[in-house]
């Protein structure tokens, strides 16, 4: 639990810098709404997606968010965060997220 509150910290703090830094837009130009973050997620060339905050605090969510700190670090080279992992299972978690 404490591993799982720790990272949840540790992304909105990355979250918070991103946010300061690129004035709510992301690269492509478009605009992030309030209670929304921009990851990025692919294997080879990642594809841009805006999703709410609240999946923060689900677990199935902060598994990938351990992969991508194992992967990548804190340290993003893109305006969002990155997510390690393909995207039919990252839409197919984002489905059964928005139906919690």
């Amino acid at each position: 639990m404490a591993i799982r509150m720790s990272l949840i910290i540790q992304s909105k703090q990355l979250l918070r810098r991103s946010s300061l830094t690129i004035n709510r837009k992301t690269s492509t130009g478009a605009d992030v709404p309030k209670g929304h973050f921009a990851v990025y997620v692919g294997e080879g060339e990642k594809k841009h997606y805006v999703i709410p905050i609240s999946y923060l605090n689900q677990p199935s969510f902060q598994d990938l968010l351990s992969q991508a700190k194992e992967e990548y670090g804190f340290d993003h080279p893109m305006d969002g965060l990155t997510i390690p992992c393909r995207e039919d299972i990252f839409n197919n978690l984002t489905c059964q997220l928005s139906r919690i």
